[in-house]
């Protein structure tokens, strides 16, 4: 086996850094909700803890893997994504919350195929893309079968509903084509017809043109649709400078909904105030560096891709969840990446910081752009 470099120490700190903080905060933002449900106000703390040993588990054992052997399973694994997307959509299997029926119950946890499906498209494009690397600029070959892919997924995905992934899918599918060397003007007419679809989407749903109406002017909907984005504005803006204190905010208080998961962001803002938020996002921040970094750096093409694929997926997922609780963008169900509370999203966000390190450990070796170093089943 060839000799590899150390773990990259920078990406390392900054993964283990988020996902303590997000223990601290998830504890912070639940304790007083979940004691007043069932009395035992570690109850959040226990099951994230829990969450968090199986997912650093799952990252070095994915850092042990190795990431050229991921290719044989590229495949495999996206179908067997879509077995699980199409369980979740028949009646009495999944488990049904909020609306959605995007969970399946596994005894110890309810898991969130959709999380995983993140993981499958981004590993299946980099390997599709770089089979198909000489040939990237042909339609029929570097651009439709990743567009049908993507939207076989979509479909599913939006039966559950999940508009989210769905847009979080198609975002990672034009940046990977764009990387890889696709015609602009391929991914920019898909990107124009993907507009009427999307706008068909929103207007044809109930709950998402409320959402849309609470995005535009919460405070005239403060009591009702726009109460949520209302109450994390009101939590940011209390935060003030340097915040009020770790666990002495107040909007967690049965005031702001999901503080624990999807709006955990606010709960940063308003106990660790500005300073604290700037810094979590400058955490992300070198997550995304040194990804892009790892891709640069990688032996060969198939981690070239998959590297950018993962660090992209982190850096949008960050950018929308942050976006929806400071109230640039409308709400969509996107959890903070190695922070919100669930083991779906923690448990695949570092799978994905297992890929990306062994990628990134495999850096120093001699670049090889043609990709020979992958061996190819």
């Amino acid at each position: 086996m060839e000799e590899r470099q150390k773990v990259d120490p920078v990406l390392f700190f900054a993964v283990l850094s988020l996902v303590a903080l997000g223990v601290v905060m998830v504890y912070s933002a639940s304790a007083v909700f979940v004691e007043s449900k069932t009395g035992d106000s570690l109850y959040y703390l226990k099951r994230q803890l829990i969450n968090v040993a199986l997912g650093l588990a799952v990252m070095l054992g994915a850092m042990r893997v190795g990431y050229q052997r991921l290719v044989r399973w590229a495949y495999p694994l996206l179908l067997g994504v879509v077995v699980l997307l199409v369980l979740v959509l028949i009646p009495g299997v999944a488990v049904r919350a909020g609306g959605s029926s995007r969970w399946l119950p596994l005894g110890v946890m309810n898991f969130q195929p959709g999380e995983l499906a993140k993981i499958a498209f981004v590993l299946y494009l980099a390997c599709s893309l770089t089979r198909k690397k000489d040939r990237i600029q042909a339609f029929s070959v570097g651009f439709l079968p990743h567009l049908l892919v993507c939207g076989v997924l979509l479909l599913l995905l939006l039966g559950q509903p999940d508009f989210g992934t769905a847009a979080t899918l198609t975002l990672i599918l034009f940046f990977m084509l764009f990387v890889a060397g696709t015609r602009v003007t391929y991914i920019a007419v898909a990107g124009l017809a993907a507009l009427p679809m999307a706008y068909g989407l929103i207007v044809g749903s109930e709950y998402r043109m409320r959402r849309l109406l609470a995005f535009l002017d919460p405070w005239a909907h403060r009591f009702d649709i726009g109460y949520q984005i209302s109450e994390s504005l009101m939590s940011f803006g209390s935060g003030g400078l340097w915040g009020t204190g770790l666990g002495e905010g107040k909007h967690k208080l049965f005031f702001l909904p999901a503080a624990h998961t999807d709006f955990i962001f606010s709960q940063v803002g308003e106990e660790l105030g500005f300073v604290g938020a700037v810094a979590v996002l400058a955490l992300f921040a070198v997550v995304v560096w040194r990804g892009f970094r790892a891709a640069l750096r990688s032996p060969d093409l198939f981690g070239t891709y998959l590297a950018f694929g993962l660090a992209a997926l982190i850096a949008l997922q960050t950018l929308v969840n942050v976006g929806v609780v400071t109230g640039v963008l409308p709400t969509k169900g996107l959890t903070l990446p190695f922070m919100s509370y669930g083991g779906s999203s923690l448990l695949c966000t570092l799978l994905a910081m297992g890929i990306l390190m062994d990628i990134s450990a495999a850096g120093g070796e001699k670049a090889d752009p043609g990709g020979s170093k992958v061996t190819w089943p």
